[in-house]
């Protein structure tokens, strides 16, 4: 027999929230201790109920270390956004040579896991820059088809004329030539 879908929104009795409650929280530390084993990662969890109790859990002997990585990390973060928005407001630029030993410095500070999850991240960026490009030739090759086709017909279109055109001249030449020549044989 199969559970029922369960409606997303706050229980009303107290005992069977209570009871939710411990039940979900044991759920989510275990699915974080699964997590920390299966891909060796720093985690912490920290749970406040609704009476204000503290439920924590962490990966290493210690959540500090963790608290402290995320900490710098959100300051570092920061620190990075800012430092974007004043570059692209100053006329200075950073050279390439510049910009790599700060990157070599910050790789140098990650973990292997971090470098693991930096480099899919690189690879999926990588993947849509690619896609983007790809998209963005496509629309471009379509549009010069698209002009080629356009630019053909009015080809066509000027040649007919400049046909036409000589016809006439030589039309006119003859009917010219004939009317002078009657004109001739009757003086």
């Amino acid at each position: 027999m199969g559970r029922k879908k369960l409606e997303i929104k706050r229980i009303e009795d107290n005992g069977a929230r209570m009871v939710c409650f411990s039940k979900r929280r044991n759920g989510l530390i275990k699915k974080a201790k699964e997590l920390s084993v299966l891909c060796d990662v720093d985690l912490a969890t920290i749970i406040f109920s609704n009476r204000g109790k503290l439920f924590q859990y962490s990966s290493t002997h210690s959540i500090d270390p963790v608290l402290q990585r995320y900490k710098d990390e959100a300051e570092s973060s920061t620190r990075s956004s800012e430092a974007k928005g004043q570059s692209s407001n100053s006329s200075s630029s950073i050279t390439s040579d510049e910009l790599l030993r700060d990157v070599e410095r910050e790789l140098d500070e990650l973990s292997v896991t971090d470098l693991m999850l930096l480099q899919k991240e690189i690879e999926a960026a990588i993947s849509q820059t690619r896609s983007a490009k790809t998209k963005k030739m496509i629309a471009t090759v379509s549009s010069l088809r698209e002009e080629e086709k356009s630019l053909a017909e009015e080809n066509r279109s000027l040649e007919e004329i400049t046909r036409k055109n000589r016809n006439a001249r030589g039309k006119k030449m003859i009917v010219d030539l004939n009317v002078d020549a009657d004109d001739q044989m009757t003086d």
